[in-house]
């Protein structure tokens, strides 16, 4: 059994860098026509909800439900900033923004004024951690999708889970299928050009305020490299210093931190992890790759495996004359 000690929602948002005409159903929604055919049903968190017709001004409210639509080749009308970095210069999206600039309605708090000044037809919330109140509230502005659930009984959604989502509301089912195939053959392509990387115990921690935290299996950012192959610890959550132990994995990924920052640390570098180079360092909090694994989105996670393969790879061949080096991106 893991055990996990986890951290509050407000970190893990901070970190990131997750009616109308709808109901409170329990029953589990099922699955909308393949050709996308309205009405279409969706289950979030707090039920059913049932889009009536395709959307024509769509607002995305959740941390990173923007990649989704425009993954889809829908531009929304307002979304949700994305907090800690600049994330309208995003290289991953650029190409579907078109050179577009989405107003924004909020980032760490949601404006709910601005989503109604914004007239959507649907708001969609796939990864927002709404409460009931404030579900309730966006949907008296539009037909509201609120968080989904993980389709592997996780509280956290995966970037399927919420492309899926994304596929029936939009009655784009086919072309979100098509988007999925495409994500997943990279991670294929990925792991089988890196067979060193299945069943690695790989701990992928964050570095906050001087204190690592391991992050758990529903975790999106450490999703990422389960795609991979690699394992997550059976312990994760908050590593204090009388158990640095938990970060000396097979492989250790840190976020947020440089190797400078932890130079003089004594208790990190004394760790086997660190001393016979199988650390990746991903980068400070605000820069691109780090925030293209907090994304988590179909269209950040093929940059993220651009940058990060060759560096996991390198962490894990095992030779102890092979230098990491740095994650370019």
């Amino acid at each position: 059994m893991r055990v996990s000690v986890g951290v509050s929602v407000a970190a893990t948002v901070l970190l990131l860098g997750t009616a109308a005409c709808s109901s409170s159903d329990t029953d589990s929604a099922p699955a909308a026509d393949a050709s996308g055919a309205f009405p279409a049903e969706v289950t979030d968190k707090f039920g059913t909800v049932t889009v009536e017709g395709a959307p024509e001004r769509l607002v995305t409210a959740g941390y990173n439900d923007q990649d989704f639509a425009l993954a889809l080749g829908v531009t929304p009308v307002a979304t949700r900033g994305f907090t800690g970095y600049d994330y309208t210069t995003r290289p991953w999206a650029q190409q579907q923004l078109n050179g577009a600039t989405i107003p924004e309605v909020g980032s760490d708090t949601l404006d709910l004024e601005g989503v109604a000044a914004a007239e959507p037809d649907l708001i969609m919330a796939t990864y927002a951690y709404l409460d009931e109140p404030e579900y309730q509230q966006l949907g008296q502005i539009a037909t509201t999708v609120g968080d989904v659930p993980g389709s592997d009984g996780s509280e956290t959604p995966s970037w399927r889970d919420q492309l899926a989502a994304y596929g029936t509301a939009l009655g784009k089912t086919a072309e979100a299928e098509t988007v999925r195939d495409e994500v997943d053959a990279t991670f294929v392509d990925a792991t089988t050009q890196n067979p060193s990387f299945a069943g690695r115990t790989a701990a992928v921690a964050l570095y906050l305020d001087g204190t690592f935290y391991i992050l758990d299996g529903g975790d999106p950012r450490n999703r990422f490299f389960t795609d991979l192959g690699f394992a997550t610890p059976e312990t994760t959550g908050t590593v204090s210093p009388e158990r640095y132990d938990l970060l000396d994995q097979q492989t250790l990924v840190l976020l947020g931190v440089t190797p400078e920052d932890v130079a003089g640390d004594p208790l990190l570098q004394s760790l086997n992890v660190v001393k016979e180079d199988r650390t990746v360092y991903v980068g400070e909090f605000g820069t691109t790759v780090p925030a293209a694994l907090g994304f988590a989105s179909p269209l950040s996670l093929p940059y993220a495996v651009d940058a990060l393969v060759p560096v996991l790879a390198r962490a894990t061949d095992d030779d102890p004359a092979t230098r990491v080096g740095t994650v370019e991106g």
